[in-house]
């Protein structure tokens, strides 16, 4: 079945709308439907596709849009504080919708629960140990055991205590273990609406597969704070691949298609239903994504990156102050771009990261400012104008990055079946093959720098590169190894990229005892500075301790 985010049936949709819950709000609230469907008879296929359409999308709006400044896979030229130069304090992102998207994902548990549908209970905790695992990922300690109880009638679950990052990891580990069981049987032992599951067409199989996986990156999160835990869990594993199969092709991999019906389920940068296209314009590649793809004469960067409009060329057999276009190039005298940063690059040329409080005038632009209109820079690929396409997806896991996890256990010398290099070499070969790229790989796997030379380096840059528009799985593992090596800029408003999302001031106000309390927890450093311990500089559990990343 083709994975894609559609409209199931107007049944779907209506239910779909009653259940787009507000993390504000608790399920007991939903006293009278509007629509005639209470809680108590909620079918657990309606509810599927509402959660796992909503957690795609929220997924992809935060990888491909939100964090790939931090890792600098792109750059915005307009509106661009919190994307180039780490202006989060306050909160510059709220965990309301993951919320959400919990309670549904409960109630659809718990609705299974009592109808006896194992799949749809496996699922719910897949959905479950994900949705967890982004909120500690991004905020560090959160509420985790006493969420998504407010309906019990205790005040504690009004305001629910948060847990360690230590707890919710392991917690969630433990879930998927649960969900590996439920999924266990042949696919065509449960009952399901196929078409409600618009990741997998209801394979309980690849479920099983996700939920491994999953297990799998949450492993080698906490590898450096629980390291003999993370080893035995992950060592297990391999170790029975009959019960703990794992996404291992692009057939398994979790992605979500967009329909493009409208601007609530298309590509975020598209320019169909974004009239002023201003979503697409404001995001250029970033120079240092784009300039070590050129190093490694990297196949993908054609279908990631569009190339510059018009090049720049410095000549000096031109007159002094020569400024004038010929044939598709600008040509410049040395005295034009005297003390100016300037690249010359023919084919693509990327916004340098935190460069400037002007970004869009850089590389001389004619036309700077919040029109983003820039020749000399290159834009993102014009597949990302559209709606809807081939490469357009939500990638929650693919198996690039099972590969890659597998390349680093190798790595640490922990007891998994292959080499440390066979990881590696598959991990590439199947991110090209994602991106179309597959007919390269015997060139690409010999160029200088990519042939594998047994560092964890190697094996983090790999999978930042392949991280594309999954850009919070490369931050997520940069704070933890320090790979790749990546500079702030000179306008970056610290001199260290930050390495968590700070508290929202809603919840600092509406559940601040337990807040505090968690921010008692989160050690401040030495870029920190007045925001204390809520900084988007201050380190959380899983990298106290470890001097990572910086």
């Amino acid at each position: 079945m083709k994975k894609q985010l559609k409209t199931l049936t107007t049944m779907i949709i209506a239910f779909g709308m009653v259940l787009n819950i507000s993390a504000c709000k608790d399920l007991t609230e939903l006293n009278i439907n509007p629509n005639g469907v209470s809680e108590e008879d909620a079918n657990p296929n309606l509810l599927l596709p509402t959660i796992l359409t909503g957690a795609a999308q929220k997924y992809n709006e935060l990888s491909f849009s939100d964090l790939g400044g931090v890792m600098q896979h792109t750059q915005f030229d307009a509106w661009f504080n919190s994307h180039n130069d780490y202006e989060w304090t306050g909160g510059i992102l709220s965990w309301d919708s993951y919320y959400g998207f919990l309670r549904d994902n409960e109630l659809m548990r718990k609705r299974a629960e009592k109808l006896g549908l194992d799949f749809h209970q496996g699922v719910a905790l897949v959905m479950r140990a994900y949705l967890f695992g982004l909120i500690t990922d991004l905020w560090g300690d959160a509420p985790y055991t006493d969420a998504l109880k407010a309906e019990l009638g205790d005040t504690k679950y009004n305001f629910p205590k948060y847990d360690s990052q230590e707890v919710i990891y392991k917690g969630i580990i433990e879930e998927l273990k649960q969900a590996n069981e439920l999924l266990s049987r042949p696919d065509a032992s449960y009952e399901v609406l196929a078409g409600a599951d618009v990741y997998f067409g209801g394979k309980a199989s690849k479920w099983r597969r996700f939920a491994n996986s999953l297990a799998l990156r949450y492993y080698m999160r906490i590898s450096e704070k629980a390291n003999a835990f993370a080893r035995q869990g992950v060592e297990n594993m391999l170790a029975n691949p009959d019960k703990f199969p794992l996404i291992t092709n692009s057939a398994d991999e979790v992605l979500m298609d967009f329909a493009g019906n409208n601007a609530a389920d298309s590509w975020p940068s598209n320019t169909v239903y974004d009239a002023s296209g201003s979503n697409f314009r404001r995001m250029k590649m970033c120079a240092t994504f784009v300039d070590r793809l050129q190093e490694l004469n990297d196949p993908r960067l054609a279908v990631w990156a569009k190339k510059v409009e018009i090049p720049i060329e410095v000549s000096s057999t031109v007159p002094h102050g020569t400024d004038k276009i010929v044939n598709g190039i600008r040509i410049l005298s040395p005295d034009v771009v005297k003390g100016i940063p300037i690249d010359t690059d023919k084919d693509y040329v990327g916004l340098p990261p935190s460069g400037s409080k002007n970004p869009s005038a850089y590389n001389l632009n004619p036309t700077p400012g919040q029109t983003s209109i820039n020749p000399h820079v290159s834009y993102l690929n014009d597949i990302y104008r559209s709606a809807k396409g081939t490469l357009l997806k939500a990638r929650l896991l693919t198996a690039a990055e099972v590969e890659f996890i597998l390349a680093e256990a190798a790595w640490k010398g922990w007891a998994v079946p292959e080499t440390a290099r066979a990881y590696y070499e598959r991990g590439i070969q199947a991110s090209l093959t994602s991106w179309g790229k597959a007919s390269n790989y015997a060139d690409y796997i010999r160029q200088k720098g990519v042939t594998f030379e047994n560092t964890q380096v190697q094996i983090m840059e790999q999978k930042w590169i392949a991280s594309w528009s999954t850009a919070a799985q490369a931050w997520f593992d940069y704070r933890r190894t320090g790979y790749p090596k990546l500079n702030a800029g000179p306008a970056a408003i610290r001199t260290q990229l930050p390495v968590r999302v700070p508290y929202m001031q809603t919840e600092m106000s509406v559940n601040q005892k337990n807040a505090e309390e968690a921010l008692s927890r989160i050690e401040k450093t030495a870029y920190s500075q007045a925001d204390n311990e809520n900084s988007a500089w201050s380190k959380p559990w899983l990298l106290q301790g470890t001097g990572k990343p910086w």
